[in-house]
């Protein structure tokens, strides 16, 4: 049963420490046969030397059973195999051979458990050696927005805009922690006592915030913005009631006839899922840049050259921040730049691109309305240390940014587009605005989603008139528009 394995050659890999309670495992392509001990050793190894009652899993007591018998089979399972080879095989081949393994320790542990429950530990451990552990079921599901792990014990989940408890538990906050750990590494960073605060990113884009003990006092907090597999489309948004059609067809245009955008919104209110249906828009043949704390944003385009911002080393040298990216980025010839999140002094520099010849440039704003977006943005340049007069900062404001669009996430959890307003210029020291599209919620229906529509504002011709009509879109703009002047709100269906 347990006999020697053949094994095939394969070039050396760095090995993964044996002792290791959470083995991070990378994948190769190669696949090669794991090498196991042989029968007699083995049986030395995982065979208790005192035969004590064999564990029984029952519902009642699975929540301390269950992660007892796991601990004991996951120590055995360690022992037994060669972690160094397992890095070798792909995922799938990797699950194959750690199942087999699992069941020949049940089997000679005399573990006594339904099969229903054996398939659950099977999944479990492999999900801890290959994965990311109790999150890998959370991870696969495309319907969750939102992973918050609060301690060892506490897993929720937002789902349709609404937050939910389940029944996720860690063995405890090591094993939380050894998981976060294997997040962050991935993309070279780090979260411990000295730095216990950490922004990475899973492979798929997916944003995470881990942070540790002693900041955190209940155990590591660990936050995941989960991305769908199948990339949302302005046409989505519109089916889901986010913008109307003509609404969508005003973004459309915006998108392509290279206005200058900040999207403003609310934590979890869209904000980059909008960015991304917008940059659709983007024409194939022009070079953007994109500069990011943790990476997610994701263009289709074939000319996209990513930027993502680096924490500071142990010794607090080799920072780079979005200001040095954006600075930069102004060298490397971009037709576009995008920024994530303008949350700095980054600003500025944003500001001075838009006005320097990098039409079509975007970014998003922590902010409740157009007119919020607008003084955060002059807060965010003053913060930054710059000696302008107030009018001076205005001015730039004014004379860089074309449209803002508002997002909102309502308080039935949906989320729509609330404001797409133009900025117009300077009146004596105001930054005068028009809404081009508004959202007027009307009430609620019997399930209480709330009703409401988009509608124009009556601006015949917007500021960007004469842009639209130079890339030939005036004829569907003036269409937009006219269309939407008609739509009224109604009440709850």
């Amino acid at each position: 049963m347990f006999g020697k394995r053949s094994t095939s050659a394969a070039p050396s890999v760095s090995l993964v420490p044996q002792a290791a309670v959470e083995p991070a495992v990378p994948v190769a392509a190669a696949p090669v046969a794991v090498p196991v001990l042989a029968e007699p050793e083995m049986k030395a190894r995982i065979e208790p030397r005192v035969e004590p009652p064999a564990p029984v899993l029952t519902e009642a007591r699975k929540s301390d059973d269950y992660y007892q018998t796991k601990s004991m089979i996951f120590g055995a399972l360690i022992e037994a195999i060669d972690l160094a080879q397992l890095a070798r095989l792909d995922p799938d081949s990797a699950r194959d051979e750690i199942r087999d393994i699992v069941n020949e320790i049940i089997a000679l542990k005399n573990v006594v458990m339904s099969i229903a429950e054996q398939e659950d530990l099977l999944d479990d451990i492999c999900n801890d050696v290959l994965g990311y552990g109790p999150l890998e079921p959370l991870l696969a599901r495309d319907d969750i927005a939102d992973i918050m792990v609060n301690g060892a014990d506490k897993t929720y989940i937002e789902v349709a805009g609404k937050i939910q408890l389940t029944s996720v538990r860690f063995r405890d906050n090591q094993q939380l922690m050894n998981i976060c750990q294997r997040i962050v590494s991935q993309v070279g960073r780090r979260v411990d006592e000295s730095s216990p605060i950490c922004d990475a990113r899973l492979p798929d884009g997916s944003r995470v915030n881990v942070i540790a003990p002693p900041l955190a006092i209940d155990g590591p907090s660990l936050t995941i913005r989960k991305f769908r597999k199948d990339k949302l489309t302005l046409d989505q948004l519109v089916r889901f009631g986010a913008i109307s059609p003509d609404g969508g067809r005003i973004l459309e245009i915006i998108g392509k006839v290279r206005c200058n955008v900040v999207i403003s919104g609310g934590t979890g209110s869209g904000k980059t899922t909008l960015l991304n249906c917008i940059t659709q828009f983007i024409e194939r043949d022009e070079r953007v840049i994109t500069c990011e704390d943790a990476a997610e944003l994701q263009l289709q385009q074939p000319h996209v050259v990513r930027l993502e911002t680096r924490p500071p080393n142990l010794e607090g040298q080799g920072q780079v921040t979005m200001r040095d990216l954006v600075r930069n980025c102004l060298r490397m010839r971009p037709e576009r730049i995008i920024v994530g999140e303008v949350r700095g002094a980054e600003a500025f520099d944003l500001l001075q691109a838009m006005n320097t010849g990098h039409d079509g440039s975007m970014g998003t704003v922590h902010a409740n309305s157009p007119r919020e977006c607008l003084s955060r943005i002059e807060s965010l340049i003053t913060m930054g240390g710059f000696s302008l007069p107030s009018r001076t900062v205005k001015e730039m404001i004014a004379t860089s940014i074309d449209v803002i669009i508002q997002v909102s996430r309502l308080r039935d959890g949906s989320r729509r587009i609330t404001h797409v307003t133009e900025v117009v210029g300077m009146e004596g020291d105001v930054i005068t605005t028009q809404d081009l599209v508004l959202y007027d919620i009307v009430g609620e229906d019997a399930s209480g989603r709330i009703v409401g529509s988009h509608r124009s504002t009556g601006i015949g011709r917007p500021r960007f008139w004469e842009r639209a009509r130079y890339f030939g879109e005036e004829q569907r703009l003036a269409a937009a528009l006219d269309a939407m002047e008609v739509v009224a709100p109604s009440g709850p269906a």
